[in-house]
């Protein structure tokens, strides 16, 4: 209740101390498919980790080698005024189950990752031709060959990772692992540190970009196999695109749901997540009915009860502070995202109030292999809202793979 959340608060103002909801844990060990994994000394994850019954994977290829075969080939030229242009130059890959449209592979796409004005032509249009004569900055050069397969439930090298976001838990993935685990999928699904039922690190630092990105590396590294699929939300979609930037031979494919646009992350500076940690705790049920409001289409009981079942916006308020004033990756700009050569599907919910559309869109603009889907009648939880919905285009996009030519095409 309110009063109970003023009290806390001046107390914690008066004793100095900072409100953990995440209690200490008595073991590691595994049960009921959750286990706790220590990626530091005293930091531990709860995980929920399925294991199909089947026959154990062997290391032979089980689809024939050239399957889907891409070449993902691009130039991105970066320039001094912060703009940005890139050349596709691979095979043009195109998905009728996601009813999505891709350019010319042989076009060029222009781009700008800053405010600042190109040269314009005298309709208004920027200049190819006058830009290229330009000294660039930089220019990157993506080489390589993709072999983009199906991805079924019976086969034993495929592992899908579910990454929350901010203030979430596993639990908001539920309907995704259930669907997935009884289609045969391994599924491995972390909560955040302090969050759900992780450990809480009393210290600012561990709630970094680069400390949460650690954990996620570690987890990935200890359930990792060949073929291996990442679905983040919101937040969660930075580490994924982290992962598969890191280890582009082991992701496969990429699933991003109100991930937002492919901009470096820096925390706000006039933000109300910088107030103390006992006045956001004094907050705390404004911010839980706001994160109510914005975060779904509608906001009735079902609503409500689908946020305490996904253990949502169930975290203190210190580590809420932490988390947001920690989103600080300025490496995660627009060209990082540009030469990641794996496919992706973009899920937005229509009704998004934390990220316009128009980020999604963007970002559709800037990966090499991506595809968009608007859902309707979902809002930024379009996960808990719409799972039938999210399931399916989750499950065709697992088991898309590319009607390419023979050879390269």
């Amino acid at each position: 209740t309110m009063l109970t959340s003023i009290t806390d608060g001046f107390l914690c103002c008066l004793l100095g101390k900072t409100p953990n909801a995440v209690g200490p844990l008595d073991s590691v060990e595994s049960s009921d498919g959750y286990t706790f994994l220590e990626v530091k000394p005293g930091r531990i994850l709860r995980i929920r980790h399925s294991i199909p019954n089947r026959p154990e994977f062997t290391e032979g290829p089980e689809e024939p080698a050239e399957c889907g075969a891409v070449r993902c080939k691009r130039r991105i030229t970066l320039y001094r005024n912060g703009q940005l242009l890139i050349e596709n130059l691979g095979d043009a890959v195109r998905s009728e189950i996601l009813q999505c449209q891709n350019a010319d592979p042989s076009s060029t796409v222009e781009l700008e990752m800053s405010d600042l004005v190109g040269i314009p032509a005298k309709d208004g249009a920027a200049t190819p031709g006058k830009r290229r004569k330009r000294k660039p900055k930089k220019v990157v050069m993506v080489d390589c060959k993709k072999h983009i397969t199906s991805c079924k439930g019976t086969h034993g090298d495929v592992v899908l990772f579910f990454i929350h976001g901010v203030g979430g838990s596993l639990d908001i993935w539920k309907e995704q692992l259930e669907f997935f685990s009884k289609l045969g999928y391994e599924v491995v699904a972390p909560d955040l540190a302090g969050h759900g039922c992780s450990s809480a690190p009393p210290v600012a630092a561990a709630y970094t970009f680069y400390a949460l990105a650690e954990d996620m590396r570690a987890v990935f590294k200890r359930y990792a196999k060949r073929r291996n699929i990442l679905i983040g939300h919101s937040y969660g979609v930075s580490f994924c695109t982290f992962l598969a930037h890191e280890y582009p031979e082991l992701v496969h494919k990429v699933i991003m749901i109100n991930g937002g646009g492919p901009t470096a992350l820096e925390p706000s500076l006039c933000s109300i997540f910088n107030l103390p940690p006992c006045v956001l705790h004094c907050l705390s049920p404004c911010l839980a009915w706001s994160f109510l409001k914005a975060g779904f289409a509608r906001q009735g009981a079902k609503e409500k009860q689908l946020l305490k079942e996904g253990n949502a916006f169930n975290v203190s308020s210190f580590v809420l502070r932490a988390m947001m004033s920690g989103q600080y990756w300025p490496e995660g700009d627009e060209l990082y995202h540009a030469e990641l050569a794996v496919p992706v599907l973009l899920v937005h919910g229509m009704h998004d109030k934390f990220v316009p559309v128009e980020e999604d869109q963007r970002m559709a603009e800037i990966l090499l292999i991506a595809f968009l889907k608007v859902i309707d009648e979902g809002s930024h939880m379009v996960m808990l809202e719409c799972p039938d919905t999210v399931n399916t285009l989750l499950h065709e996009f697992v088991l898309w793979e590319p009607d390419t030519p023979t050879g390269d095409g």
